[in-house]
């Protein structure tokens, strides 16, 4: 967003906005707020900057088991049971897994065990070659999706624990990729890119959808995600749907 757009989307002027750019001009706390909301900046960050800016932060960051959170906990519960037979589960920030429904544990059995033991990292389960990585049907371009989404995530929060988790992630094995060309560069991994898992029953194959919650006043909540993987194609739909064993 030039400076213009965001002067005309804050209702300041640009003159104004230069000054608040420069340092000649304070910003008031409110000021802050309001253009942090213009520019979508995550809640962890508007914190921060008030913190820079001299101002208490004003978003609580709770954990997601504290009373004044329950009724958001009763919500990714009631949500990620609904959306049986098909998985759904939540995450945090770093990919940790916070909550499942019944339709994910079918799905695991066979991986490490460690790979499964609280506190559980989505990412490096799915990827690990002693996690799902070996049953990944098309292992490349999943692989090349999920860390084009890390690669994003790095470049609006610099969390170095992501920072970290990008790093192991590329040092697992990836098997043999035909292309001359890595699948993150070319235009169809910015597309919808299915989730292809091999199992006794046959390949299922999964389109996600990930959910965030619309209005959060919590840094915790704001940084919650719900990841739900619908059926891509009809023997994917009966195979759950019947409830076959598909280990």
């Amino acid at each position: 967003m030039s400076q213009l757009d965001l002067a005309g989307e804050a209702d300041i002027s640009a003159k104004h906005l230069s000054f608040l750019e420069t340092g000649r001009a304070q910003p008031s706390r409110t000021m802050l707020l309001h253009l942090a909301e213009q520019l979508e900046v995550p809640l962890r960050e508007r914190n921060l900057l008030l913190t820079s800016a001299g101002y208490a932060p004003v978003f609580p960051e709770r954990p997601l088991d504290d009373p004044a959170l329950s009724a958001a906990r009763r919500a990714i519960d009631v949500v990620l049971a609904g959306h049986e037979p098909y998985p759904a589960l939540a995450i945090d920030r770093h990919w940790t897994l916070v909550a499942a429904n019944k339709a994910v544990a079918p799905l695991l059995i066979g991986v490490a065990p460690a790979l499964v033991q609280p506190p559980v990292n989505v990412l490096r389960l799915s990827l690990h070659p002693d996690g799902l990585a070996p049953r990944i049907v098309n292992l490349p371009e999943w692989r090349a999706h999920l860390l084009a989404r890390l690669r994003r995530e790095i470049d609006l929060s610099a969390d170095p624990v992501l920072v970290a988790l990008l790093d192991e992630l590329r040092s697992y094995p990836v098997g043999n990729v035909r292309s001359s060309t890595p699948f993150i560069e070319r235009p169809e991994a910015q597309i919808v890119v299915p989730f292809q898992l091999s199992t006794e029953a046959g390949v299922l194959s999964f389109l996600g959808t990930t959910m965030l919650f619309g209005t959060p006043v919590d840094v915790t909540l704001s940084e919650l995600a719900i990841e739900s993987f619908f059926p891509a194609n009809a023997e994917t739909a009966r195979i759950l749907r019947r409830g076959s064993a598909i280990v």
